[in-house]
């Protein structure tokens, strides 16, 4: 850890602060007209998913610390472990399910992640941004029902499930957005 002025910090760091690991998702540098400038950034706990917003002045110092990223493909799940490879030195890591639990219905074979690891220990798991998912159920979409917005529930190969539009059919391959999981596209 690495004590370093709150106005150096950006999105995409990493603190440490009240006994956990958090990155820094916005970052904003405020200059009022009265009084001292000070720093407003938004924070996510990399173990807990966890949002807060925090205040510092300026010249506050922050512990900033060192996330390494390794590259990483799944290779399977063992109850509540998931068991991924290290795509540098081919050893075998296993996470618990737990570390990404919001995001475990888009592990699929082969799928590549990027493993954040601190001080040995893996914190978290960085999907790509959209992920391609065959539909495996769903109703079939009634022509002119439009209390749903034109929307339905699909389930994928997966388990994940997600609202998309009427006319997706079951044997679809649909790209899905892994940050909100939420569709994006038919491909």
């Amino acid at each position: 850890m690495l004590d370093v002025s709150a106005t150096t910090i950006r999105p995409g760091n990493h603190i440490s602060m009240d006994r956990g690991i958090w990155e820094v998702t916005n970052y904003e540098h405020v200059k009022p007209g009265k009084g001292g400038a000070f720093v407003r950034i938004k924070l996510k706990n990399v173990q807990t998913g966890a949002a807060l917003e925090r205040t510092f002045d300026a010249d506050a110092k922050v512990s900033e610390v060192e996330m390494e990223g390794h590259a990483a493909q799944f290779q399977f799940r063992s109850g509540d472990i998931c068991t991924f490879m290290n795509m540098d030195t081919y050893d075998q890591v296993e996470v618990p399910v737990s570390v990404f639990a919001s995001q475990a219905g888009f592990l699929k074979g082969d799928i590549e992640v990027k493993l954040l690891e601190c001080e040995g220990k893996v914190l978290g798991v960085q999907f790509p941004v959209t992920v391609e998912l065959k539909v495996v159920e769903t109703p079939p979409g009634v022509k002119g029902d439009t209390v749903s917005r034109g929307t339905k529930q699909a389930t994928f190969e997966t388990g994940h499930v997600c609202n998309v539009p009427l006319f997706i059919s079951v044997g679809d391959v649909l790209r899905l957005d892994t940050r909100t999981g939420g569709y994006v596209e038919r491909v």
